[in-house]
């Protein structure tokens, strides 16, 4: 049963989630653009670039994502393995 939008949790109604896109991409601009007032000195030279941290971010998150999605690719059992295992192991019990 789908519930009405004054229903739903507060998180999951879909204006909530456009404006928590809106606020998030507004403060991580404005992250971004404070680095160009106030320089960043980096240890390793290219840490000093600016948007470094967000772009490194980024990618580190987006690596995590597609290692997971092919770790669960590998680790992935076929819906009826359990259902399956769990009949054998009845029958060669008798």
């Amino acid at each position: 049963m789908i519930e009405e939008p004054e229903q739903q949790h507060w998180l999951v109604r879909p204006t909530t989630i456009r404006w928590l896109w809106r606020g998030f991409i507004a403060v991580l601009t404005l992250v971004v653009l404070a680095q160009l007032v106030f320089p960043v000195k980096g240890y390793f030279g290219v840490d000093g670039w600016p948007a470094f941290g967000a772009a490194y971010g980024f990618l580190a998150c987006l690596a995590m994502v597609l290692v997971a999605k092919a770790l669960g690719m590998v680790l992935k059992r076929d819906e009826q393995y359990y259902i399956e295992r769990d009949a054998a192991e009845r029958n060669s019990g008798d």
